[in-house]
């Protein structure tokens, strides 16, 4: 497991995904994106240092209630709600 931390974008526009991974790895920083709260809950692990940036609005589970659902665990990486 890497110790790098990585930005989590979470964002059910493709568009948006994109832009935000080219900004962010424009300044050296580790990107992964998820199409969804549910892929990315796929993928979690509390151990991975990292933030999340987030969609407030998406279909199923929308970025709030992804909030909620990871404020319930022990560790959880801090959150950008973007709308």
């Amino acid at each position: 497991m890497s110790n790098e931390s990585t930005v989590f974008v979470i964002d059910d526009d493709q568009e948006v995904r994109d832009a935000l991974q080219l900004l962010m790895e424009s300044v050296g920083l580790v990107v992964e994106t998820y199409a969804s709260a549910g892929d990315f809950l796929d993928h979690f692990d509390a151990a991975r240092p990292g933030c999340i940036i987030l969609d407030v609005r998406m279909p199923g589970m929308d970025g709030l209630d992804l909030q909620s659902r990871l404020a319930e665990q022990r560790f959880h990486p801090p959150i950008i709600i973007i709308t």
